[in-house]
């Protein structure tokens, strides 16, 4: 059996070795590691980082879009090369820690859901680096709750967990951040479980290169509303 690790990266150039590292480092028994890197343009060193490691390890993959195009059009590119039984998606800024993947793949082993979320909500030793980005997924996910009659803590989480077959079905179309809340929405929409559970969550600030804004939660509210009550 194999897990498909994507990742899409985009100037990355102080975290990508290391991420690549503690994502080779991780035990995810019984499953085989398969990595896919996207690289989305970057303008600083990350591919050249990212092709020296793809020479080392023989289970990385390394994909370049000509020019940028966003952090779901990567995920998308990196689902279309993934091989793999499960799929989970790892972000390049360290934000969260590889060794949680086999805590969610033992969860989804145990409970029998078809997809696991990594919850950084239902760590309470985690700290966010902006009250606002707390009150926004806050928001978020009581609002994904009530449309599509949920219980979940977090949404908009990088660890999604998913079956390959379940990941590509969903027929995503985000380039953008808003690739999270149609995962959701779809997913959701289907009548899949969801289960999730606990991890940790080191966040970055704006200065040490976080990319989200505030804007993108607009974005998010409105895919969630618009999936909801039009097909897509």
């Amino acid at each position: 059996m194999k897990i498909s690790i994507i990742m899409p990266v985009y100037n990355e150039e102080k975290t990508i070795g290391k991420i690549i590292e503690e994502v080779q480092k991780a035990e995810m028994h019984p499953y085989e590691k398969e990595i896919i890197i996207v690289n989305d343009a970057s303008k600083d060193s990350t591919l050249d980082i990212v092709k020296k490691y793809a020479i080392i390890y023989d289970n990385i993959k390394v994909i370049s879009h000509e020019k940028n195009l966003g952090k779901g059009a990567g995920i998308r590119t990196a689902l279309s090369h993934a091989t793999g039984d499960l799929v989970i998606m790892q972000d390049a800024d360290m934000e969260y820690s590889p060794e949680d993947i086999v805590k969610l793949i033992d969860f989804k082993r145990k409970i029998g859901c078809d997809v696991v979320y990594g919850s950084r909500a239902k760590n309470k030793l985690n700290k966010y680096s902006y009250f606002s980005y707390y009150w926004g997924n806050y928001l978020l996910n009581k609002i994904t709750n009530i449309l599509y009659r949920t219980k979940l803590t977090d949404m908009e989480t990088c660890y999604k967990l998913i079956p390959a077959d379940i990941f590509k079905s969903l027929r995503l179309k985000a380039n953008d951040f808003s690739i999270e809340p149609e995962i959701t929405a779809k997913l959701a929409r289907k009548g899949y479980k969801i289960g999730e559970y606990p991890i940790s969550y080191y966040p970055r600030s704006l200065k040490e290169g976080k990319k989200i804004k505030w804007r993108d939660g607009l974005i998010a509210l409105n895919t969630l509303i618009r999936l909801r009550f039009f097909k897509g």
